[in-house]
């Protein structure tokens, strides 16, 4: 790779990086957090219903988790660096947890449905955790789902590349057993803290 190249690549990820924390701020606000002893949590109501497709070409509901745990979050399969870090921290909060992981589901529903197929979605997160469960859909039903996270997306065009990028909100939700996002998480937050925080919320 020529070195003016890989500078570009590397300007562009840093573009899209603070692209995400920007648009992250714009939709859930620093004054819509506050924080307890069970995490950050957030006074504008956000999850719900959705209708999507497992990475085994199921079609699933947020029925279908009802009764545990589960940590949520948004990404692609395409990302350079924010996707792969949160799910390798994903992997480390159920490894803290131990034997309480087998009530945690981890979740990621992907912003790039166009290239993000089931069969590539199983590939990609198998390389993190075998728990972890993959979600796609329709651009519709992904739009419908983001919107009900408050989470922003967008594509990121550059015609130096012969691909493109997608600028995301970078949080991790956790939701409870009946299915309500009790708390949620910054990029970044160390597995350990989310691992306590889900265990504080497990004991009441």
């Amino acid at each position: 790779m020529k070195k003016s190249t890989r500078i570009g690549l590397i300007l562009a990820i840093i573009l899209v990086a603070a692209l995400a924390a920007l648009a992250e701020w714009l939709v859930i606000r620093d004054d819509d957090i506050t924080k307890n002893p069970n995490g950050l949590i957030t006074s504008v109501k956000m999850g719900g219903a959705f209708n999507l497709i497992d990475h085994k070409g199921n079609t699933v509901t947020e029925k279908n988790f009802l009764g545990n745990y589960v940590l949520v979050f948004f990404g692609y399969t395409f990302c350079p660096d924010v996707c792969p870090t949160a799910l390798a921290d994903v992997a480390l909060v159920l490894d803290e947890l131990g034997r309480d992981s087998m009530a945690v589901t981890p979740i990621m529903i992907t912003i790039d449905p166009k290239r993000d197929k089931p069969d590539v979605l199983s590939e990609y997160i198998t390389l993190f955790h075998d728990r972890i469960i993959g979600l796609t859909g329709t651009e519709k039903q992904i739009k419908e789902v983001a919107e009900k996270y408050r989470v922003f997306y967008r594509r990121v065009d550059d015609q130096e590349y012969s691909f493109y990028l997608m600028d995301h909100t970078s949080f991790i939700y956790l939701v409870d057993p009946k299915g309500t996002v009790i708390s949620l998480f910054r990029y970044g937050t160390p597995p350990s803290e989310i691992a306590d925080t889900i265990r504080k919320h497990m004991k009441g």
